[in-house]
């Protein structure tokens, strides 16, 4: 079989996770940076694809008749058009679950960085701001405990799961607002509630849903005036999910306080996005998914899917109706 990796430069640094399992499957070629109009010749004739951020559109298919599997490296499918793909008989997988942890754990770097105002006294310290006091602590940027607070969670799957585990064991109350309540109702820290609730109580609202039709814009003006003015907005899922230009105006004019995002509408920051100029707003690069640890399970994944296909017994397939 003729395996065809685009855009891996996305999922590695200097070479830093092993492709050995997918080489192993067949005759293996890798480009680095991909996208555009030249995707149809690097896929070629190659039966397999495997790529990350690469639109795999329904031109794409149209030039490659030999292929007949994409493997995404990730969870997230939009960037495949699902009904060319089910159309043509081509099959998509993608890889559930795999960085759950990684991004709860960077949803919280995001919320101890701005509770304890680590970055800001960080700067301070490297500007001399401590060795010109003579006291033991510097104040002067206020700084509050998690314990008590409220975190509302929109979206708890595999990942705000995971995120509502870690609020709990900060003796925070943990609101969420998901399609279907009964998949938490074992879980007894956890409460689901209708999203005007969830936006008017909490102190954070947390992200973790996937961008479709429902949520796009599911954060805009309307939904940003419900939240309380102290209100912290986290996002680690897709940027979509918000109207940057609306979150904007919300930052700018105190309607909530703060916003972390690791996740934009447009990748890479553009520097015109309307988030650039916004007030306390921390940004990180789309890198929440990213520890080393993560990406190797990710590709272990990837090449368990590309495996179960050539066994014919595809696994982690994707559908236009999923």
């Amino acid at each position: 079989m003729k395996i065809t990796v685009l855009d891996m430069d996305t999922a590695e640094i200097g070479g830093d996770i092993s492709l050995d399992e997918l080489a192993e499957l067949g005759e293996l070629s890798v480009f680095g940076k991909t996208g555009g109009n030249d995707t149809a010749s690097l896929i070629d004739n190659s039966e397999a694809v495997i790529c990350n951020k690469t639109r795999i559109t329904r031109e794409v298919m149209d030039s490659c008749p030999n292929l007949r599997y994409v493997g995404l490296m990730g969870t997230g499918f939009d960037q495949v058009d699902l009904t060319a793909a089910d159309e043509l008989g081509i099959t998509v997988c993608n890889v559930p679950s795999y960085s759950s942890d990684a991004v709860a754990q960077h949803t919280f770097g995001l919320i101890l960085n701005y509770y304890g105002r680590i970055s800001e006294y960080t700067a301070d310290c490297a500007s001399g701001g401590w060795t010109e006091k003579k006291y033991l602590s510097v104040f002067g940027r206020e700084t509050h405990e998690l314990a008590g607070k409220t975190i509302g969670l929109i979206g708890c799957g595999g990942i705000g799961k995971r995120v509502a585990r870690i609020a709990d064991a900060f003796g925070m109350r943990v609101l969420a607002y998901n399609r279907d309540p009964e998949r938490l109702a074992d879980i007894p820290y956890v409460t689901t509630v209708p999203l005007e609730r969830l936006l008017i109580e909490s102190d954070i609202v947390s992200i973790h849903c996937p961008l479709n039709d429902s949520t796009r814009g599911l954060v805009n003006l309307r939904t940003l005036a419900m939240m309380k003015p102290s209100a912290l907005l986290v996002n680690t899922s897709r940027g979509g999910i918000i109207n940057e230009a609306d979150l904007a105006q919300a930052l700018n004019e105190g309607i909530i306080a703060a916003a972390a995002v690791d996740v934009l509408t447009d990748e890479p920051m553009t520097s015109d996005t309307p988030l650039g100029t916004a007030r306390n707003i921390v940004f990180t690069p789309h890198i929440a998914w990213a520890p080393v640890e993560t990406r190797e399970r990710l590709f272990g994944i990837v090449a368990d899917n590309l495996r179960a296909f050539m066994d014919g017994k595809p696994r982690n397939t994707v559908h236009c109706g999923m």
